[in-house]
């Protein structure tokens, strides 16, 4: 079997790639939020909570996996114990976000927006789980599962902002209201004497 740091620099290339495209669009999101927020008085809190941080989360997620990978380790147990944490708290954040897009008041959620971004970060935060539990029994297996979960996790966040942008772009977001209005009170009428 390879060394353990000879394994790891195998895999350099791929994450100074997927880590340099990861912050980049991280960025890039920073931009499309600012002008969501400046282009529609519409999108509300949890639009941005269910739809649009999610995605910074995801990118942030693939920047935090390619530092770990690249760090100098000379043993896969600290990289298994911080991908595993990492990859139990995508689970759990994947989660809760599902929850606040059941509960979102203005927008229902289709089977796309379910799939993109409820199901597959889903499938990318329990492979990058998996793969972390399978670094000491599998190497070579797990750290091809843990590139593949990144990566889809990049996809996904790509498509995601392009679908928020898209969704700004097309005029969708003004036709949604925040909060449904409520009817102004009713004064009680004078009474006039004779």
């Amino acid at each position: 079997m390879r060394e353990i740091p000879d394994l790891l620099a195998s895999w350099n290339g791929f994450y100074a790639m997927i880590g340099s495209s990861a912050a980049a669009l991280t960025g890039l999101m920073f931009v499309v939020i600012s002008l969501a927020r400046t282009a529609t008085s519409n999108a509300s809190e949890d639009g941005v909570s269910t739809f649009s941080s999610p995605t910074v989360v995801h990118f942030s997620f693939a920047l935090f996996a390619a530092a770990v990978v690249a760090a100098p380790f000379r043993s896969l147990g600290s990289i298994e114990v911080i991908l595993g944490i990492a990859g139990a708290w995508g689970v759990y954040y994947v989660t809760r976000t599902a929850l606040r897009a059941r509960r979102m008041g203005g927008y229902k959620p289709d089977a796309d927006d379910w799939i993109w971004h409820v199901g597959l970060p889903l499938l990318a935060y329990a492979t990058v789980f998996g793969a972390a539990l399978a670094l000491q029994v599998a190497p070579a297996r797990a750290l091809f599962a843990l590139a593949a979960g990144v990566t889809l996790l990049i996809f996904i966040g790509i498509h995601n902002a392009w679908d928020v942008v898209t969704f700004l772009a097309t005029g969708k977001a003004e036709a949604i209201p925040d909060k449904p209005e409520e009817p102004a009170p009713r004064l009680p009428e004078p009474k006039l004497n004779n």
